[in-house]
C-alpha cells in the first residue's frame, strides 16, 4: 500500500457511496486506475466490504455503559462466550492496562442495566469490573 491506496481508503472512508469518477478527481487519477486499485484493496483483504449505518430511533433511547473487566485468563474464553450471549453487548474488545475487556452495552432502562451489571459481575472468570454510564456521544464515525 502507498499513500495514494491511503488517501483513497481515507476518502471511502469518509462517504463508502461516492462514486469512481468522483475519487479519481479528488486523487487526480485516471478513473480506471482508481477502479483497479479499488479492486486490488477489495482482493487483499484492505478492503472488506461496504456497510450502511440505519437511523434507529429506538437507539437514541437506549442507556449505554461501558464495562470494564477483569477476568481470570484461564477463563477468559468462557467469560467472552458468555458475555456475546448477552442481547445488549454492542460491543466487546480486548484492553492493555488494568483491565482486560471492554463491553459496551445497551439497555432499555436503568433497571435491566443494573441487572446486566449485576448479571456480569456474577459470571465464572471475572475478578473485577468497573462500569461507566454513556451520557452523549460528540463523534461517530
Amino acid at each position: 500500500m502507498d499513500t495514494t491506496d491511503h488517501r483513497l481508503l481515507d476518502l471511502l472512508e469518509t462517504d463508502a457511496r461516492a462514486s469512481v469518477t468522483a475519487l479519481a478527481d479528488k486523487l487526480k487519477l485516471a478513473r480506471s486506475t482508481v477502479q483497479d486499485r479499488i479492486a486490488r484493496l477489495e482482493r487483499s483483504g484492505e478492503i472488506r466490504g461496504y456497510t450502511i449505518r440505519r437511523a434507529d430511533p429506538r437507539a437514541a433511547r437506549l442507556i449505554r455503559a461501558h464495562v470494564m473487566l477483569s477476568v481470570d485468563p484461564k477463563l477468559a474464553d468462557r467469560v467472552v462466550a458468555d458475555l456475546k450471549a448477552l442481547p445488549e453487548l454492542k460491543r466487546l474488545v480486548t484492553v492493555s492496562g488494568e483491565f482486560d475487556l471492554i463491553a459496551e452495552l445497551a439497555a432499555e432502562t436503568t433497571e435491566r442495566l443494573d441487572t446486566l451489571l449485576d448479571h456480569i459481575g456474577r459470571l465464572r472468570g471475572v475478578a473485577r469490573t468497573m462500569s461507566s454510564i454513556v451520557l452523549t456521544v460528540k463523534a461517530e464515525r
